[in-house]
């Protein structure tokens, strides 16, 4: 069961964020708008694609995976507030399917960071005493 439960939560961030890269990379009339929107197109686009990129690599790779996790985590914190901010939930008639990713994807890199919390607290050193 532990073995499913981990790597459904690492398959599906990673899934998410490298199919999302065709998008961002081929400059995609929505990913064009979000980021112009947000007032950092193309630089704003290409780079959180090239940190998705990483984060959806070392999702996969077990030794990294807590630094996949705390990379889309970090992006996806960014990628809702954005929504919840000036792009609003719903992005061109998406229905809000990409603000529904972001949840889902915060959800399952979370899950990663709580399940193998042992592998990473020790970098932070505040975090020891918990």
């Amino acid at each position: 069961m532990n073995f499913i439960l981990t790597w459904t939560l690492r398959l599906i961030p990673a899934l998410i964020l490298l199919q999302t890269l065709f998008f961002k990379f081929s400059a995609a009339e929505e990913s064009v708008y979000i980021f112009t929107t947000l007032g950092v197109e193309p630089w704003g686009r290409i780079g959180s694609g090239i940190v998705e990129l990483f984060a959806g690599l070392f999702l996969l790779y077990r030794p990294l995976n807590w630094l996949g996790a705390d990379l889309a985590l970090g992006t996806m914190t960014g990628a809702l507030l954005s929504h919840l901010g000036p792009l609003g939930i719903e992005v061109m008639n998406d229905q809000g399917w990409l603000f529904k990713l972001a949840i889902l994807t915060w959800l399952c890199c979370a899950g990663i960071l709580i399940q193998d919390k042992d592998r990473w607290i020790g970098l932070v050193p505040f975090l020891k005493k918990v």
